[in-house]
């Protein structure tokens, strides 16, 4: 089990255990679900989903998501709730987690140069938090810089990774962007050359980032669409990952196949032949939210409607008509 690489077998792990869960994955040719949470309820699904089939996991949160964590009532221009929603957010699962005994990496999703004032913040409380315990509170963040020139995307991305070395913190960064809408970010109507990443752009990226830290991992496009769609309407390409990893691993003389630690973003709605082949290719992490959401929201939704005439009103139900309903 993968537990066995790992100092900390359960609850938030960061550093070298991140670093080590992800060798093993990629050795053993599995990826890790990326499950985004917006309350304690989805938390805990998640955790239990997880616990129940033994497996590491993922918890991430969105800019939109960590701001609904804090309520929706609570102002956002500044980024001010998004910074205090995944805050919150990520005290309570590292509360939690240890109870289902499972290592969990606890992350936060797409990061926008707009929305870099919101990575600002959280990472000065992982700051604090690393100064008491040693460690960050998140074990990653997301920069998605990928809508941006290359360089700019690059360069950016590895000065935030100098601010996370210290703390062994984990990055992730975007090259190629990702179709379709999350969290405000809309690229529906992008070229669709634009979604996929070349290998030149992997190794520029990996060489920069490498000599920083080895705590990174890069979300390369092969045709990769958020939310999910008719079969036929996503190309995806996995083979073009394996063409990256061949590609930086002739560069640098690796004796490793897979020298890149990549992300599968998009996930929802994709086949097994295609997950199989990208986590063939070096995928350790798969970003699951629309499939995920319509699976939370079925159990709601079917309870509901199952139990309507208890909703209706406050007294009065088919049991008898002065029978309470609570």
């Amino acid at each position: 089990m993968a537990q066995g690489v790992l100092k900390r077998k359960t609850g938030v792990i960061v550093g070298d255990d991140v670093l080590h869960l992800f060798n093993y994955a990629q050795e053993h040719k599995f990826a890790i679900p990326a499950i985004n949470v917006t309350s304690s309820s989805t938390v805990v699904a998640a955790l239990e989903a997880a616990r129940d089939k033994k497996a590491p996991i993922i918890l991430q949160m969105s800019q939109g998501g960590a701001a609904y964590f804090a309520g929706k009532g609570v102002k956002n221009g500044d980024q001010e709730a998004s910074i205090a929603g995944a805050i919150a957010g990520a005290h309570y699962i590292r509360a939690v987690a240890p109870s289902y005994g499972i290592p969990v990496i606890l992350h936060t999703d797409h990061c926008a140069k707009k929305l870099l004032p919101w990575l600002d913040g959280m990472m000065t409380e992982d700051e604090k938090y690393f100064e008491k315990h040693g460690e960050p509170l998140f074990s990653s963040h997301m920069i998605d810089l990928s809508e941006e020139e290359v360089e700019w995307n690059v360069q950016t991305t590895a000065k935030y990774l100098k601010r996370a070395a210290p703390m062994k913190q984990w990055l992730e960064m975007e090259i190629g962007i990702t179709g379709g809408e999350e969290d405000g970010v809309n690229n529906e109507d992008v070229d669709n050359n634009s979604l996929y990443t070349q290998p030149e752009d992997i190794y520029h990226i990996y060489s920069t980032l490498v000599k920083i830290s080895p705590y990174f991992s890069i979300a390369a496009g092969f045709g990769n669409v958020h939310g999910v769609y008719k079969p036929g309407n996503v190309k995806l390409h996995p083979e073009l990952l394996g063409k990256h990893q061949a590609y930086v691993k002739d560069k640098i003389g690796a004796k490793e196949d897979k020298p890149v630690f990549l992300v599968f973003h998009g996930g929802s709605g994709s086949s097994k032949e295609e997950y199989t082949k990208a986590i063939g290719y070096g995928v350790v992490k798969v970003n699951l939210d629309t499939d995920l959401q319509y699976a939370y929201l079925t159990g709601i939704r079917d309870y509901v409607l199952k139990k309507k005439d208890y909703i209706m009103t406050q007294v009065g139900n088919p049991e008898g008509e002065d029978k309470p309903n609570k």
